[in-house]
């Protein structure tokens, strides 16, 4: 059984307090983007476990490896037989598009649907919340609001974004997400982003902000001429997604012209159409 693990981007992230066990509570809202990984998982013959990870390189040993986590995870609350896991990593890790959290949260959908579990979704996204903060919003796949460590979702419409095409970059750096932490100020937004994102698309920039940016641009000017380029090359909004390196572009228009660096080696690129997966 396969499934195609798509990723997504974070319009608007606010960083609104330090929680007193260390980790962050935030706004942000949540949008599912067709770039993605592949997934296979079929019982196993020999009765042991195991996770084949090809394409991208992913600096991580396989026990560590997020899917494997999720079978776990997953193992731990019903009885599972032994399968083999083949992952074929397509998107960018250190990019702040979810790309493991996806991986993870669709080992447990298909895990589930492979051996008939019948484990409602609600359930499914508990689990994937003891694996990490990002990986409930890919059991829904839909846009939703994320609050507090970003695991309370809440459904929500941005009609808006209907047939932009989407653009996405990551530069060949990344970006720790603890760094990333370490360079913010929490505290409250002038403007909710639930406000700010009822506004037409094109009134976005400058008001719907990602507050890892401003630190992390200084320590990666890179990243932050990418979103110059994203807006140079007509862009209506652009963002860094997360706590980065990788950069989104909302565009009115498919026929893009796009800077060549782009293309180059140690750069990663995809386009879409919002609505189309």
């Amino acid at each position: 059984m396969i499934r195609f693990c798509n990723s997504k981007i974070n319009i608007g992230l606010d960083i609104v307090a330090r929680r007193s066990d260390g980790y962050h509570d935030i706004v942000t809202a949540m949008f599912p983007i067709g770039w993605g990984d592949i997934l296979e998982i079929v019982p196993a013959a020999d009765g042991v476990t195991r996770l084949t990870v090809t394409g991208r390189k992913v600096d991580c040993p396989v026990e560590k490896n997020l899917v494997m986590k999720a079978y776990r995870a997953l193992a731990a609350e019903v009885e599972l037989p032994a399968v083999d896991i083949y992952l074929r990593k397509i998107v960018p890790d250190g990019a702040g598009l979810g790309g493991g959290s996806s991986d993870a949260a669709h080992t447990l959908l298909l895990l589930n649907d492979l051996f008939a579990l019948g484990l409602p979704l609600d359930r499914l996204a508990a689990i994937a919340a003891g694996i990490g903060a990002d990986c409930p919003f890919f059991i829904y796949d839909t846009p939703m609001l994320a609050t507090g460590t970003g695991t309370d979702l809440e459904p929500m419409d941005l009609p808006g974004l209907g047939g932009l095409t989407v653009v996405v970059v990551k530069p060949p750096v990344s970006v720790p997400t603890a760094a990333a932490y370490k360079g913010v100020t929490p505290g409250e937004p002038t403007e909710r982003l639930t406000t700010s994102l009822r506004r037409p698309v094109g009134d976005w920039r400058g008001l719907v902000k990602n507050d890892f940016e401003p630190s992390v641009f200084r320590q990666y000017p890179l990243i932050a001429g990418v979103k110059a380029d994203m807006y140079a090359s007509g862009a209506v909004y652009a963002s860094m997604s997360g706590s980065g390196s990788a950069v989104y572009g909302l565009f009115e228009r498919a026929n893009l012209s796009l800077p060549d660096r782009w293309e180059q080696p140690g750069w990663s690129l995809w386009r879409g159409v919002v609505g189309k997966q």
